[in-house]
């Protein structure tokens, strides 16, 4: 039996993973969505580690750089730049959906008109 390539057997994981992704955040109630929200940036921040220590990959040292090892330092700075937006959109969501449920003050409400 042959093994598999590992490129192949990793896309094939994150396939999988956006599918799963996909069903799990569309099936949440809109009452959760704020808790998501922070479980979202939760992962993110792990998925921008993971980036990071993509972009660093260095191959053998007498191989020099290898087009394995420039994809690998490319997608890790693309991941790396999507998860910052998704980290800081997120948490601009996140203060607008929370800021929704605060009180208004009255004395505010009529010094603004």
């Amino acid at each position: 039996m042959e093994a598999v390539d590992p490129t192949v057997f990793r896309l094939a994981i994150f396939v999988l993973a956006i599918f799963v992704g996909y069903y799990v955040v569309w099936s949440v109630t809109p009452a959760l969505h704020t808790p998501l929200m922070a479980v979202t940036n939760a992962i993110s921040s792990v998925i921008i580690v993971g980036a990071l220590l993509a972009a660093a990959a260095h191959g053998a040292p007498e191989a020099g750089l290898t087009g394995t090892v420039l994809i690998s330092k490319g997608a890790g700075a693309v991941a790396a730049a999507f998860a910052a937006v998704n980290i800081f959109g997120g948490f601009l969501v996140t203060q607008r959906m929370l800021a929704m449920y605060k009180k208004k003050d009255p004395v505010k409400k009529e010094a603004a008109k």
